[in-house]
């Protein structure tokens, strides 16, 4: 079967074109090709690796993203086509919308959908537990009902504008994660020692697992909001600063349960160690393991709308919806709600 990825993680490798695959060579070793016909990214965790001009331009030509990340999760450059931010109506859109209704119906949008699916995500972990741990089903299962509960709260903000509003929501979602971080240490099998959630920064394996996923999560969303025509650093929920793509992290917020968390989830349970260097950094084999879990997560249908989709798609149609509502063509956006 042909790649649809490519994970380039070995110091000194070689991308190139070579007819019409792309090719990673290491030396005279050929380690990986792919057809440009049915690849979708090709992502550099390592440092030491060279790419040419012919792979970058028929990369971009086929509308193929190239992303770089570092071992901490962070994407330090993505290479896009020139012509995929072209687009100026959706933008115009976008800005004027930080000053009216949209704006703010678009910030507890993406809280709300990061809220249920986290909700949602513990009770998918609760009715695997309902006949073998009853004590860990009715934790869950209260957990779950306790961060649903912060909706209510939601729904009912008012405010002239997204900047009056901002402080409010961002509360109501950090509350809403403390109760859901405080239930995934009860049943994800995390170190004794873990002091709870890290971003970046974060020096155990267990939050550095988690960044890492979400790293390869945010390549994806960043993708779908250049296709869409939006701009990634003009956000609603996250506040504007400089290289800050806040766009990239509001819309990110309702995939990280379904996409990223239950990945890392599933392989802490599964006993899957995050290997570290002796800098703290995630080896390259355990980056390749995440990657790899999150990518095949992503290609994972669901159910959305009326029918079942990739997540993959709906990451990308989420994004359209978002510039169609902002564009005035579309009454309101709805957040992806996972139905487990």
């Amino acid at each position: 079967m042909d790649l649809t990825y490519l994970i380039v993680d070995q110091w000194g490798a070689f991308v190139g074109k070579h007819s019409e695959r792309i090719q990673v060579r290491l030396k005279d070793t050929l380690l990986q090709e792919a057809p440009l016909l049915t690849l979708n990214a090709i992502f550099i965790t390592s440092r030491g690796v060279s790419i040419s001009a012919d792979a970058i331009t028929a990369c971009s030509e086929a509308g193929i993203p190239i992303h770089f990340i570092r071992s901490s999760g962070y994407v330090s450059a993505s290479i896009y086509s020139a012509g995929l931010v072209g687009t100026i109506q959706t933008r115009r859109a976008q800005i004027e919308a930080l000053s009216d209704q949209r704006g703010i119906c678009l910030a507890k949008a993406f809280a709300a959908g990061k809220i249920f699916n986290q909700a949602a995500l513990l009770r998918y972990m609760a009715k695997y537990r309902k006949q073998t741990d009853q004590d860990a089903f009715r934790e869950l299962q209260w957990s779950a009902g306790e961060i649903l509960d912060h909706l209510i709260e939601l729904e009912r903000l008012d405010g002239p504008n997204i900047e009056a509003l901002r402080f409010q929501i961002l509360s109501i979602e950090g509350r809403a994660a403390e109760k859901y971080w405080n239930a995934v240490r009860q049943v994800v099998n995390v170190p004794p020692d873990w002091n709870g959630r890290v971003g970046r920064g974060a020096q155990d394996p267990f939050n550095s697992a988690l960044n890492y996923a979400y790293g390869i999560l945010y390549t994806q969303v960043e993708r779908a909001i250049i296709l869409a025509g939006l701009d990634p650093y003009a956000g609603f929920l996250h506040a504007d600063r400089a290289g800050k793509p806040s766009l990239v992290l509001d819309l990110i917020e309702e995939f990280r349960a379904p996409a990223a968390d239950r990945v890392i989830f599933a392989m802490a349970n599964r006993n899957t160690r995050f290997e570290q260097d002796q800098d703290l950094r995630l080896t390259a084999e355990t980056r390749r393991t995440i990657a790899e879990g999150v990518l095949e997560r992503l290609e994972k249908p669901e159910r959305y709308g009326r029918k079942k989709m990739l997540l993959r798609h709906i990451i990308q149609q989420q994004a359209r919806h978002m510039a169609t509502f902002l564009r005035q063509e579309r009454d309101a956006y709805t957040p992806f709600c996972v139905k487990w």
